[in-house]
Protein backbone atom coordinates (compact mmCIF):
# COMPACT_ATOMS: atom_id res chain seq x y z
CA UNK A 1 0.00 0.00 0.00
CA UNK A 2 1.73 3.18 -1.17
CA UNK A 3 1.39 6.57 0.48
CA UNK A 4 0.08 9.72 -1.19
CA UNK A 5 1.26 13.02 0.24
CA UNK A 6 -0.82 16.02 -0.72
CA UNK A 7 -1.15 19.67 0.26
CA UNK A 8 -4.29 21.77 0.39
CA UNK A 9 -4.40 25.44 -0.56
CA UNK A 10 -7.03 28.12 -0.95
CA UNK A 11 -8.23 31.55 0.04
CA UNK A 12 -9.25 32.33 3.59
CA UNK A 13 -12.77 30.96 4.19
CA UNK A 14 -12.67 28.79 1.08
CA UNK A 15 -13.14 25.81 3.40
CA UNK A 16 -9.76 24.04 3.52
CA UNK A 17 -10.11 22.97 7.13
CA UNK A 18 -13.69 21.85 6.60
CA UNK A 19 -12.66 19.87 3.50
CA UNK A 20 -9.93 18.00 5.37
CA UNK A 21 -12.25 17.47 8.31
CA UNK A 22 -14.92 16.06 5.99
CA UNK A 23 -12.42 13.68 4.37
CA UNK A 24 -11.34 12.37 7.76
CA UNK A 25 -14.88 12.26 9.19
CA UNK A 26 -16.60 10.57 6.26
CA UNK A 27 -13.77 8.04 5.81
CA UNK A 28 -14.11 7.02 9.50
CA UNK A 29 -10.59 8.22 10.28
CA UNK A 30 -11.43 10.01 13.54
CA UNK A 31 -11.30 8.16 16.86
CA UNK A 32 -14.48 7.94 18.93
CA UNK A 33 -12.93 9.81 21.87
CA UNK A 34 -11.82 12.63 19.56
CA UNK A 35 -15.35 12.88 18.17
CA UNK A 36 -16.65 13.42 21.69
CA UNK A 37 -14.21 16.27 22.28
CA UNK A 38 -15.11 17.88 18.95
CA UNK A 39 -18.82 17.69 19.75
CA UNK A 40 -18.23 19.51 23.03
CA UNK A 41 -16.12 22.19 21.29
CA UNK A 42 -18.67 22.80 18.55
CA UNK A 43 -20.69 25.93 19.30
CA UNK A 44 -22.55 26.33 16.00
CA UNK A 45 -26.30 26.03 16.36
CA UNK A 46 -27.76 23.05 14.56
CA UNK A 47 -24.29 21.60 13.80
CA UNK A 48 -23.27 18.33 15.43
CA UNK A 49 -19.54 18.72 14.71
CA UNK A 50 -17.59 21.70 13.39
CA UNK A 51 -15.32 19.82 10.97
CA UNK A 52 -12.83 22.68 10.74
CA UNK A 53 -11.83 22.02 14.37
CA UNK A 54 -10.22 18.74 13.29
CA UNK A 55 -7.33 20.56 11.65
CA UNK A 56 -7.30 23.92 13.46
CA UNK A 57 -5.17 22.78 16.35
CA UNK A 58 -4.39 25.98 18.23
CA UNK A 59 -7.04 28.14 19.85
CA UNK A 60 -5.17 31.37 19.08
CA UNK A 61 -5.05 30.47 15.40
CA UNK A 62 -8.75 29.69 15.35
CA UNK A 63 -9.55 33.01 17.00
CA UNK A 64 -7.58 34.85 14.30
CA UNK A 65 -9.25 32.83 11.59
CA UNK A 66 -5.95 31.62 10.13
CA UNK A 67 -3.54 28.74 10.47
CA UNK A 68 0.06 29.91 10.70
CA UNK A 69 2.01 26.68 10.42
CA UNK A 70 2.00 23.48 8.40
CA UNK A 71 -0.26 20.93 10.09
CA UNK A 72 0.00 17.27 9.05
CA UNK A 73 -2.86 14.79 9.25
CA UNK A 74 -2.69 11.07 8.57
CA UNK A 75 -5.40 8.66 7.46
CA UNK A 76 -5.81 5.58 5.34
CA UNK A 77 -8.35 3.59 3.36
CA UNK A 78 -8.21 0.02 2.08
CA UNK A 79 -6.48 1.29 -1.06
CA UNK A 80 -3.91 3.80 0.18
CA UNK A 81 -2.34 5.72 3.05
CA UNK A 82 -2.47 9.52 3.03
CA UNK A 83 -0.50 12.37 4.56
CA UNK A 84 -2.20 15.78 4.34
CA UNK A 85 -0.19 18.99 4.63
CA UNK A 86 -2.51 21.85 5.60
CA UNK A 87 -0.55 25.04 4.93
CA UNK A 88 -1.68 28.66 5.36
CA UNK A 89 -2.66 30.48 2.21
CA UNK A 90 -1.69 34.04 3.08
CA UNK A 91 1.10 35.64 1.07
CA UNK A 92 3.08 36.35 4.26
CA UNK A 93 3.20 32.60 4.92
CA UNK A 94 4.58 31.62 1.52
CA UNK A 95 7.50 29.85 3.21
CA UNK A 96 5.10 27.58 5.10
CA UNK A 97 3.32 26.60 1.92
CA UNK A 98 6.64 25.87 0.21
CA UNK A 99 7.60 23.64 3.14
CA UNK A 100 4.41 21.63 2.74
CA UNK A 101 4.57 21.49 -1.06
CA UNK A 102 8.20 20.33 -1.09
CA UNK A 103 7.15 17.02 0.49
CA UNK A 104 3.95 16.50 -1.49
CA UNK A 105 2.96 14.51 -4.58
CA UNK A 106 -0.15 16.53 -5.37
CA UNK A 107 -1.89 19.82 -4.56
CA UNK A 108 -5.61 20.36 -3.96
CA UNK A 109 -6.57 23.97 -4.67
CA UNK A 110 -9.94 25.00 -3.29
CA UNK A 111 -11.93 27.52 -5.30
CA UNK A 112 -15.02 29.15 -3.84
CA UNK A 113 -17.74 28.61 -6.45
CA UNK A 114 -19.09 32.10 -5.73
CA UNK A 115 -15.73 33.83 -6.33
CA UNK A 116 -14.16 31.75 -9.08
CA UNK A 117 -10.45 31.85 -9.96
CA UNK A 118 -8.82 34.61 -7.90
CA UNK A 119 -5.30 36.05 -7.67
CA UNK A 120 -4.79 33.84 -4.62
CA UNK A 121 -5.76 30.80 -6.70
CA UNK A 122 -3.16 31.73 -9.29
CA UNK A 123 -0.55 32.30 -6.58
CA UNK A 124 -1.11 28.88 -5.05
CA UNK A 125 -1.09 27.23 -8.47
CA UNK A 126 2.17 29.04 -9.25
CA UNK A 127 3.87 27.92 -6.03
CA UNK A 128 2.77 24.31 -6.50
CA UNK A 129 4.10 24.33 -10.05
CA UNK A 130 7.37 25.96 -8.97
CA UNK A 131 7.86 23.25 -6.33
CA UNK A 132 7.75 20.58 -9.02
CA UNK A 133 4.25 19.22 -8.41
CA UNK A 134 2.79 17.70 -11.57
CA UNK A 135 -0.73 16.86 -10.39
CA UNK A 136 -3.40 19.27 -9.21
CA UNK A 137 -7.04 18.90 -8.18
CA UNK A 138 -9.24 21.98 -8.51
CA UNK A 139 -11.96 21.45 -5.91
CA UNK A 140 -14.81 23.86 -6.67
CA UNK A 141 -16.19 24.20 -3.15
CA UNK A 142 -19.52 25.56 -1.86
CA UNK A 143 -21.24 24.51 -5.07
CA UNK A 144 -24.33 23.86 -2.92
CA UNK A 145 -24.68 27.62 -2.32
CA UNK A 146 -25.20 28.09 -6.07
CA UNK A 147 -27.80 25.32 -6.44
CA UNK A 148 -25.16 22.92 -7.81
CA UNK A 149 -24.80 24.99 -10.97
CA UNK A 150 -23.12 23.11 -13.81
CA UNK A 151 -22.60 26.41 -15.66
CA UNK A 152 -20.63 27.91 -12.76
CA UNK A 153 -18.47 24.79 -12.51
CA UNK A 154 -17.76 24.79 -16.25
CA UNK A 155 -16.83 28.49 -16.19
CA UNK A 156 -14.31 27.96 -13.36
CA UNK A 157 -12.87 24.99 -15.23
CA UNK A 158 -12.54 27.07 -18.41
CA UNK A 159 -10.87 29.93 -16.48
CA UNK A 160 -8.22 27.61 -15.03
CA UNK A 161 -7.69 25.89 -18.38
CA UNK A 162 -6.91 29.35 -19.80
CA UNK A 163 -3.94 29.79 -17.44
CA UNK A 164 -2.60 26.23 -17.28
CA UNK A 165 -0.11 26.88 -20.11
CA UNK A 166 1.78 29.12 -17.64
CA UNK A 167 2.16 26.16 -15.27
CA UNK A 168 3.92 22.80 -15.38
CA UNK A 169 1.09 20.48 -14.32
CA UNK A 170 0.57 17.42 -16.49
CA UNK A 171 -2.62 16.17 -14.81
CA UNK A 172 -5.51 18.39 -13.71
CA UNK A 173 -8.77 17.15 -12.17
CA UNK A 174 -11.84 19.32 -11.58
CA UNK A 175 -14.35 18.26 -8.92
CA UNK A 176 -17.49 20.11 -7.72
CA UNK A 177 -17.73 19.68 -3.95
CA UNK A 178 -19.41 20.90 -0.81
CA UNK A 179 -17.09 20.30 2.12
CA UNK A 180 -19.77 21.39 4.58
CA UNK A 181 -22.53 19.12 3.25
CA UNK A 182 -20.27 16.35 1.94
CA UNK A 183 -21.10 16.39 -1.78
CA UNK A 184 -18.49 14.49 -3.86
CA UNK A 185 -16.01 14.27 -0.99
CA UNK A 186 -16.09 10.55 -0.20
CA UNK A 187 -18.98 9.42 -2.40
CA UNK A 188 -20.59 10.75 -5.59
CA UNK A 189 -23.45 13.16 -4.96
CA UNK A 190 -26.86 12.91 -6.60
CA UNK A 191 -26.99 16.70 -6.48
CA UNK A 192 -24.42 16.90 -9.27
CA UNK A 193 -25.82 14.31 -11.65
CA UNK A 194 -24.22 16.28 -14.51
CA UNK A 195 -20.72 15.59 -13.13
CA UNK A 196 -19.28 12.41 -14.66
CA UNK A 197 -16.00 12.22 -12.75
CA UNK A 198 -15.02 10.59 -9.45
CA UNK A 199 -15.50 11.81 -5.90
CA UNK A 200 -12.48 13.45 -4.28
CA UNK A 201 -11.44 10.47 -2.14
CA UNK A 202 -11.72 8.03 -5.04
CA UNK A 203 -9.61 10.39 -7.15
CA UNK A 204 -6.96 10.48 -4.41
CA UNK A 205 -7.05 6.69 -4.10
CA UNK A 206 -6.63 6.04 -7.81
CA UNK A 207 -4.20 8.75 -8.90
CA UNK A 208 -0.78 7.42 -9.89
CA UNK A 209 2.26 8.74 -8.05
CA UNK A 210 5.30 9.54 -10.13
CA UNK A 211 8.08 7.41 -8.73
CA UNK A 212 11.74 8.29 -8.34
CA UNK A 213 12.64 4.69 -9.13
CA UNK A 214 13.09 5.45 -12.84
CA UNK A 215 15.33 8.47 -12.25
CA UNK A 216 19.12 8.32 -12.27
CA UNK A 217 20.52 6.62 -9.17
CA UNK A 218 21.50 8.94 -6.32
CA UNK A 219 22.75 8.00 -2.85
CA UNK A 220 24.48 10.23 -0.34
CA UNK A 221 26.44 8.87 2.61
CA UNK A 222 24.82 9.79 5.90
CA UNK A 223 27.01 7.70 8.17
CA UNK A 224 30.25 5.73 7.89
CA UNK A 225 29.92 2.53 9.96
CA UNK A 226 33.13 1.09 11.39
CA UNK A 227 32.54 -0.96 14.59
CA UNK A 228 35.50 -1.01 16.98
CA UNK A 229 34.80 -4.40 18.53
CA UNK A 230 37.13 -7.32 17.80
CA UNK A 231 34.46 -9.40 16.03
CA UNK A 232 33.66 -6.78 13.36
CA UNK A 233 37.02 -5.03 13.10
CA UNK A 234 37.06 -5.44 9.29
CA UNK A 235 33.50 -4.15 8.82
CA UNK A 236 33.16 -0.95 6.81
CA UNK A 237 29.75 0.15 5.51
CA UNK A 238 28.19 3.36 4.25
CA UNK A 239 24.67 4.07 5.43
CA UNK A 240 22.11 6.35 3.79
CA UNK A 241 18.87 6.70 1.88
CA UNK A 242 18.53 5.77 -1.77
CA UNK A 243 17.19 9.08 -3.06
CA UNK A 244 16.30 7.86 -6.54
CA UNK A 245 16.91 5.02 -8.94
CA UNK A 246 18.34 1.74 -7.69
CA UNK A 247 21.60 -0.01 -6.85
CA UNK A 248 22.44 -3.70 -7.08
CA UNK A 249 25.35 -5.89 -6.08
CA UNK A 250 27.99 -5.77 -8.82
CA UNK A 251 27.19 -2.24 -9.99
CA UNK A 252 30.17 -0.09 -10.92
CA UNK A 253 29.84 3.13 -8.99
CA UNK A 254 31.70 6.43 -8.72
CA UNK A 255 32.24 8.21 -5.41
CA UNK A 256 31.99 11.98 -5.62
CA UNK A 257 33.68 14.41 -5.28
CA UNK A 258 36.85 12.26 -5.30
CA UNK A 259 35.76 10.48 -8.54
CA UNK A 260 36.92 7.12 -7.18
CA UNK A 261 35.50 4.15 -9.08
CA UNK A 262 34.70 0.83 -7.41
CA UNK A 263 31.99 -1.87 -7.23
CA UNK A 264 29.21 -2.68 -4.78
CA UNK A 265 29.88 -6.07 -3.20
CA UNK A 266 27.15 -6.14 -0.55
CA UNK A 267 23.95 -4.30 0.37
CA UNK A 268 22.29 -4.50 3.79
CA UNK A 269 18.79 -3.49 4.81
CA UNK A 270 17.58 -3.95 8.41
CA UNK A 271 20.57 -6.23 9.11
CA UNK A 272 19.64 -8.48 6.19
CA UNK A 273 21.60 -8.88 2.96
CA UNK A 274 19.70 -7.88 -0.19
CA UNK A 275 20.67 -7.81 -3.86
CA UNK A 276 18.87 -4.61 -4.93
CA UNK A 277 18.25 -1.30 -3.13
CA UNK A 278 15.52 0.94 -4.55
CA UNK A 279 14.48 4.56 -4.10
CA UNK A 280 13.20 5.10 -0.57
CA UNK A 281 15.26 2.29 0.99
CA UNK A 282 17.58 3.00 3.92
CA UNK A 283 20.57 0.74 3.31
CA UNK A 284 24.23 0.12 4.03
CA UNK A 285 26.50 -0.21 0.98
CA UNK A 286 29.80 -2.11 0.95
CA UNK A 287 32.53 -1.71 -1.68
CA UNK A 288 35.15 -4.13 -2.95
CA UNK A 289 38.18 -2.27 -1.58
CA UNK A 290 39.04 0.02 1.31
CA UNK A 291 38.67 3.58 0.11
CA UNK A 292 38.30 6.91 1.81
CA UNK A 293 34.58 7.77 1.88
CA UNK A 294 33.15 10.48 4.13
CA UNK A 295 29.74 11.70 5.27
CA UNK A 296 28.21 13.79 2.50
CA UNK A 297 29.94 11.95 -0.35
CA UNK A 298 27.62 11.03 -3.23
CA UNK A 299 27.49 7.53 -4.70
CA UNK A 300 26.29 7.30 -8.31
CA UNK A 301 26.39 4.71 -11.05
CA UNK A 302 29.49 5.38 -13.13
CA UNK A 303 27.42 5.90 -16.29
CA UNK A 304 25.09 8.39 -14.55
CA UNK A 305 27.35 11.20 -13.36
CA UNK A 306 25.49 14.37 -12.30
CA UNK A 307 26.45 17.89 -13.40
CA UNK A 308 29.34 19.54 -11.51
CA UNK A 309 29.82 23.27 -11.03
CA UNK A 310 30.92 25.90 -8.55
CA UNK A 311 28.54 28.43 -10.09
CA UNK A 312 24.89 27.54 -9.62
CA UNK A 313 21.71 29.16 -10.86
CA UNK A 314 18.85 28.48 -8.49
CA UNK A 315 15.41 29.45 -7.33
CA UNK A 316 15.42 30.65 -3.74
CA UNK A 317 12.53 31.11 -1.34
CA UNK A 318 13.76 33.52 1.32
CA UNK A 319 12.81 32.39 4.84
CA UNK A 320 14.53 34.90 7.12
CA UNK A 321 13.40 38.22 8.59
CA UNK A 322 16.78 39.74 7.66
CA UNK A 323 17.06 40.25 3.91
CA UNK A 324 19.58 38.53 1.66
CA UNK A 325 22.99 40.18 1.46
CA UNK A 326 24.98 40.11 -1.77
CA UNK A 327 28.62 39.14 -1.23
CA UNK A 328 27.98 37.66 2.23
CA UNK A 329 29.20 34.11 2.87
CA UNK A 330 26.45 31.58 3.60
CA UNK A 331 26.53 27.84 4.19
CA UNK A 332 24.80 25.70 1.56
CA UNK A 333 23.65 22.35 2.94
CA UNK A 334 22.96 19.80 0.20
CA UNK A 335 21.55 17.04 2.40
CA UNK A 336 24.72 15.96 4.26
CA UNK A 337 27.19 17.91 2.14
CA UNK A 338 28.12 21.44 3.23
CA UNK A 339 29.88 24.07 1.12
CA UNK A 340 30.36 27.80 1.60
CA UNK A 341 28.76 30.08 -0.95
CA UNK A 342 28.36 33.72 -1.85
CA UNK A 343 25.41 35.18 -3.71
CA UNK A 344 26.91 36.53 -6.92
CA UNK A 345 23.81 38.13 -8.33
CA UNK A 346 20.05 38.47 -7.97
CA UNK A 347 18.80 37.79 -11.47
CA UNK A 348 15.07 38.37 -11.13
CA UNK A 349 12.21 38.11 -8.66
CA UNK A 350 9.03 36.19 -9.31
CA UNK A 351 6.01 38.36 -8.63
CA UNK A 352 3.59 35.60 -7.67
CA UNK A 353 0.63 37.96 -7.59
CA UNK A 354 1.13 39.36 -11.09
CA UNK A 355 2.72 36.25 -12.65
CA UNK A 356 5.74 38.00 -14.04
CA UNK A 357 9.46 38.44 -13.42
CA UNK A 358 10.66 41.79 -12.15
CA UNK A 359 14.20 43.13 -11.64
CA UNK A 360 15.17 43.67 -8.02
CA UNK A 361 18.15 44.42 -5.83
CA UNK A 362 16.79 42.99 -2.60
CA UNK A 363 15.26 39.75 -1.41
CA UNK A 364 13.11 39.82 1.72
CA UNK A 365 11.03 37.40 3.78
CA UNK A 366 8.74 35.20 1.59
CA UNK A 367 10.23 36.49 -1.69
CA UNK A 368 10.91 33.99 -4.45
CA UNK A 369 13.75 34.81 -6.83
CA UNK A 370 16.34 33.44 -9.23
CA UNK A 371 19.90 33.98 -8.05
CA UNK A 372 23.41 32.86 -8.94
CA UNK A 373 25.61 31.28 -6.26
CA UNK A 374 29.39 30.87 -6.23
CA UNK A 375 30.62 27.91 -4.13
CA UNK A 376 34.07 27.54 -2.61
CA UNK A 377 34.35 24.03 -4.10
CA UNK A 378 32.56 22.27 -6.97
CA UNK A 379 29.17 20.80 -6.13
CA UNK A 380 27.56 17.77 -7.77
CA UNK A 381 23.80 18.19 -8.13
CA UNK A 382 20.79 17.70 -10.41
CA UNK A 383 18.37 20.31 -11.69
CA UNK A 384 15.28 20.35 -9.48
CA UNK A 385 12.89 19.66 -12.35
CA UNK A 386 14.95 16.59 -13.34
CA UNK A 387 15.36 15.14 -9.84
CA UNK A 388 13.83 17.01 -6.91
CA UNK A 389 15.47 14.66 -4.39
CA UNK A 390 19.00 15.76 -5.31
CA UNK A 391 18.09 19.14 -6.79
CA UNK A 392 17.28 20.99 -3.58
CA UNK A 393 19.25 22.43 -0.68
CA UNK A 394 18.98 24.95 2.13
CA UNK A 395 20.96 28.10 2.83
CA UNK A 396 22.19 28.77 6.38
CA UNK A 397 23.44 32.01 7.92
CA UNK A 398 26.84 31.22 9.44
CA UNK A 399 26.49 33.83 12.17
CA UNK A 400 22.95 33.12 13.39
CA UNK A 401 22.69 29.49 12.17
CA UNK A 402 19.20 30.34 10.90
CA UNK A 403 17.94 28.53 7.84
CA UNK A 404 17.45 31.53 5.59
CA UNK A 405 16.64 30.06 2.17
CA UNK A 406 15.19 27.05 0.38
CA UNK A 407 16.98 26.34 -2.91
CA UNK A 408 15.76 24.61 -6.06
CA UNK A 409 18.65 24.20 -8.51
CA UNK A 410 18.19 25.17 -12.15
CA UNK A 411 19.90 23.58 -15.09
CA UNK A 412 23.16 25.44 -15.75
Amino acid sequence: MNTLRFITAGNVDDGKSTLIGRLLYDSDSIHTDQLGVLQKQTKQEGVDIDLSLITDGLRAEREQGITIDVAYKYFSTKKRKFIIADAPGHEQYTRNMITGASNSDLIIILVDARKGITEQTKRHASIGSLMGLKKVIIAVNKIDLLNYSEAVFNQIKADFEAIKSELNYNEISYIPVSALVGDNIVTKSENTSWYQGKALLETLEDIEIETTLNLESRFQVQWVIRPKDEVNHDYRGYAGLVLSGSYKVGDEITILPARITTKIVKIENNLETINVAKAGDNVVLHFDNNIDVSRGDTIVLSNQLPPESNQINTWISWLDNAQLQLGKTYLLQHRFKNVRVKIQSINQKWNINEWQFTPTEEIKLNDIAQITLKTNQPLFFDAFDKNAKSGNAILIDETTFNTVGALMFLEN
